[in-house]
Parts: C-alpha cells; structure tokens; sequence
C-alpha cells in the first residue's frame, strides 16, 4: 500500500500542477479536498477520471468521492480494495 501511495502522490502533483510540492512533503494523512492545497471541483473530477483510467476504479457518487478523496491514503485504500486484479 505503501507503494501505492507514493505512487498516488507523484501522479497528483502532476495532475493537479501542485509543481511547489514533492511527493516527499506531501502528507498522506492530511486533508485533499478542502485542505491547504486549494483542490478544487474540476481538480476533483479529474482526479476521478485519473483513478478510472489508472487503476479501473469507479468513484461514482458524491458521498463515496468525499470519502475516497478525503486524504491521499484513503485514496489508496479505496484504489486497493477495489480494482480489479490487484496490480497496475
């Protein structure tokens, strides 16, 4: 899981131009949406499709997204438990 989630941030600060930000400062406990990076509803979106495309996994309401995207980990933990055949 470990591995997933430094993966998960490396793809973030590219997706979402955090460019000021390494993935070693980015804390996966700490608060996606809503937090301190200024994530916002397009970020979200995009981060939906990039979690679909990536790793086949559907976030396909707003009460399962606020969770999901809740912190890098939970991210991770959701991408785990629910792709299919396990690796990327």
């Amino acid at each position: 899981m470990n591995e997933l989630i430094e993966e998960l941030k490396t793809k973030l600060i590219e997706l979402l131009n955090l460019s000021s930000l390494t993935p070693e400062q980015f804390d996966a406990k700490a608060q996606l949406v809503g937090g301190e990076l200024g994530i916002d509803s397009i970020d979200v979106l995009e981060m939906v499709v990039m979690v679909d495309r990536d790793y086949g996994v559907l976030i396909n309401s707003q009460e399962v997204g606020e969770k999901v995207f809740a912190s890098v980990a939970s991210l991770a933990a959701y991408i785990e438990s629910n792709r299919a055949g396990g690796a990327t």
